[in-house]
């Protein structure tokens, strides 16, 4: 702690100080006559102004007035011991109680207090306790306390069965009660409770907040209305109580009630958790209906208040009043700054974030992360690296919004070379970051790096963590390993609709639709209610394997069983399922029929079938449309143009091949990509700009001359799969 020094106003206060003591007492410390008044009061003086010093973290200046006292009495002597601990100085502390030449209970009280307040270890504190004279319901109390705080619950149960009764209730119960309650032990609190023989409303309030936070509302709301008294506590726990437990109705019906009794007044607290609520249910009337009730209340605007309001708003998208609320309130802190520039960056408002960010007087790490995410948004991923390198310092929280930045903007091998990155600095990454690195992998196809990541989820024993398995059977999926990606599924003991989704996906992707549609099955069986992200796995799935009859019926039955509206992309694949069963003049009808317009999927499924069956006519149309929806994309021309030529139409297809060229439209070209220790290689088709180019066609016609040997030494006994195999064993 840093020591100040005396100010000269001190020393003239201590000097006068010390000169009324001596004028007073003179020799009084040595004569059995009692103090006189004005030594009384002298004292009382002293002592208030060590109590107030150590308050103000003014020890040194504490301590010279204790030390200049020249009589002293037990409180003094307490009240020094009271400002050493509570500066941290507990050896000071000890030495004082050491020195008093007559100890009274308050004395060892203040002794075990100080010990207790700084976590000291409580078989000493026992032992000092056990040295007592004697006790009062403090020392119980005291000694309780500490026991609790320290967890050693079986000793303060122990001791509390030791005693007195008179000393119990309610100061000694009460320290008890709170304690199993905030340990989760709501059976070891009830009995306590209910063997006080005095019951106060303290205790009652603590146990209608035990019954609320265990989710007992019914228990909780007898006790409240058995209760004679309530205090703005009880009124409070119970209202948050029912917005916990998602009863919102209840619980703003039971703070009118509060209002309208007018008993006891509503505080900064139970107004939060108004604020909350209404947040956290979507309630804007009855936010702002509060909001007007603050301001004709004299708690307009203090901070902790003025930080619900802005929370609010801003999580409901009202963000002139966020602002309104932030205007005028005179003092701010980081929560309120972070508030708002949170719901900047939620709504979209990244520039009138950044703005209100760079004004930001003190900035943390929620600050810079919450930009991070913003500028993510915006896909301004430049930006996101520019102030990660600025920020002084960083958290899991902000490597995570880092590496997920990478992953939504499409940067997947930036995403698992970040992640390397953290893990040198001998870092432990969440759940999160885990999850986020596994979709990299995933996206880039990379089993080797996927692979690796799941050996560091093993090694972090974070394989039960459910966000992490999801992206594990997402990962495993679609790096081509189906099988791996089912075991992990079964390896959840509580899937919820995501994993589910997530394995019928897998499924879909690598043409497993039987069990696709098997999956989908055991999904109902279990009473989980299926979303629209299951159906539009489903449908994939039913169209990879033909099953036109059953993917319409699952289509049909979205609405009228679940009671979910088909969106474009669900028509997108049963327009492909239809597609693929040779029903293009149904797909069409299908088309013609949707709620609203058919996005560029519906026309691309359509026209790659028609493609498929020569249906020229069905291709104009869906090839018109496209153009209109994506009036640079090359697909349209180059689909068109092949079936013109397939059916013998050359001068059709020399003719959109020409508006294809003179509007300058071309095609992007194919790509690939493949990991080798750790560095992604990727390709392009007709590029020729890698390094090791005359390696890699060399090392191809190799292969391909091995594969032709192969073939010709086998005959036509080999098939094609094993040829490649033998291929494979000679360049392994």
């Amino acid at each position: 702690m840093v020591m100040r020094p005396i100010s000269k106003n001190v020393l003239i206060y201590r000097h006068s100080l010390c000169l009324r003591l001596n004028s007073t007492l003179a020799l009084s410390n040595y004569k059995p006559n009692p103090p006189t008044t004005t030594t009384s009061t002298t004292i009382f003086q002293c002592n208030s102004q060590i109590s107030k010093l150590a308050r103000n973290g003014n020890l040194q200046e504490a301590e010279a007035i204790f030390k200049a006292m020249p009589q002293r009495s037990i409180v003094s002597w307490n009240a020094m011991i009271s400002a050493y601990a509570a500066n941290g100085k507990m050896s000071k502390a000890r030495q004082v109680f050491d020195e008093m030449p007559v100890r009274a209970t308050t004395s060892y009280n203040a002794m075990i207090t100080a010990m207790v307040k700084n976590k000291c270890d409580m078989v000493k504190a026992h032992d000092l306790f056990r040295e007592m004279p004697e006790k009062n319901a403090v020392s119980y109390a005291a000694m309780i306390t500490g026991f609790v705080k320290a967890g050693m619950f079986d000793e303060a149960e122990c001791l509390y069965g030791e005693t007195p009764v008179e000393f119990r209730d309610p100061v000694a119960s009460n320290v008890l009660l709170s304690g199993y309650l905030r340990g989760g032990r709501l059976e070891e609190a009830v009995r306590v409770f209910e063997g006080m023989g005095v019951k106060e409303v303290v205790s009652c309030s603590a146990m209608v907040d035990g019954f609320c936070k265990m989710g007992k509302l019914v228990e909780a709301r007898r006790l409240f209305d058995e209760m004679y008294e309530r205090n703005v506590v009880t009124w409070t726990a119970m209202i948050d109580g029912y917005f916990k437990g998602g009863f919102f109705e209840d619980g703003f019906a039971l703070f009118l009630r509060m209002r309208r009794e007018g008993d006891v007044s509503v505080n900064a607290n139970t107004l939060a958790v108004m604020f909350k609520a209404c947040r956290d249910f979507d309630r804007y009337i009855e936010g702002s209906q509060i909001h007007g009730l603050v301001s004709r209340m004299p708690l307009e605007f203090d901070l902790f208040l003025g930080n619900s309001m802005i929370s609010m708003y801003s999580k409901l998208g009202f963000m002139g009043e966020a602002k309104a609320v932030f205007g005028v309130m005179k003092k701010k802190d980081s929560v309120s700054w972070n508030s708002l520039i949170t719901g900047l960056v939620q709504r979209g408002q990244v520039s009138e974030a950044y703005e209100l960010f760079e004004k930001m007087p003190s900035k943390d790490i929620v600050s810079w992360t919450d930009m991070i995410k913003g500028f993510s948004g915006k896909g301004e991923i430049s930006k996101c690296v520019e102030l990660f390198g600025m920020m002084p310092e960083k958290d899991d929280v902000t490597w995570t919004a880092m590496i997920s930045a990478f992953v939504s903007n499409g940067c997947y091998s930036e995403a698992v070379s970040w992640f390397r990155e953290r893990l040198r600095g001998k870092a432990f990454p969440n759940s999160y970051t885990l999850s986020s690195v596994l979709s990299a992998a995933a996206s880039l196809a990379a089993l080797v790096e996927g692979l690796q990541i799941h050996a560091r989820v093993v090694k972090m024993n974070m394989e039960d963590d459910l966000s992490v398995q999801n992206s594990l059977v997402s990962m495993y999926s679609k790096t081509g390993n189906a099988r791996d990606a089912y075991k992990i599924f079964l390896s959840i003991g509580d899937p919820n609709i995501v994993s589910y989704n997530t394995m019928i996906s897998g499924f879909s992707y690598n043409g497993f639709g039987k069990e696709a549609v098997k999956l989908f099955s055991g999904l109902e069986s279990t009473g989980t209610e299926p979303n629209s992200v299951t159906f539009l796995a489903l449908l994939s799935a039913c169209a990879h394997v033909g099953y036109v009859d059953l993917g319409w019926k699952y289509f049909s039955s979205m609405k009228s069983s679940y009671g979910i509206e088909p969106g474009p992309d669900h028509y997108a694949c049963v327009v492909d399922l239809l597609g693929r069963g040779g029903m293009l003049d149904e797909a069409y009808r299908l088309i013609s029929s949707m709620p609203f317009e058919p996005h560029s999927g519906v026309w691309g499924s359509l026209l790659g079938a028609s493609k498929t069956c020569l249906r020229v006519d069905l291709a104009e149309v869906a090839a018109k449309k496209l153009i209109e929806l994506e009036p640079d994309s090359a697909t349209p021309y180059v689909v068109l143009s092949q079936l013109y030529s397939l059916a013998g139409k050359n001068r059709d297809a020399d003719r959109i091949r020409s508006i294809k060229k003179s509007k300058k439209i071309k095609k992007d070209p194919g790509s690939s990509w493949i990991i080798i220790k750790g560095k992604v290689h990727n390709f392009l088709a007709g590029d020729e700009s890698h390094s090791s180019l005359e390696e890699i066609a060399f090392t191809l016609k190799m292969i391909e001359k091995d594969y032709k040997l192969i073939s010709i030494s086998h005959g036509s006994s080999i098939h094609h799969s094993e040829a490649c195999k033998e291929v494979q064993r000679n360049y392994s």
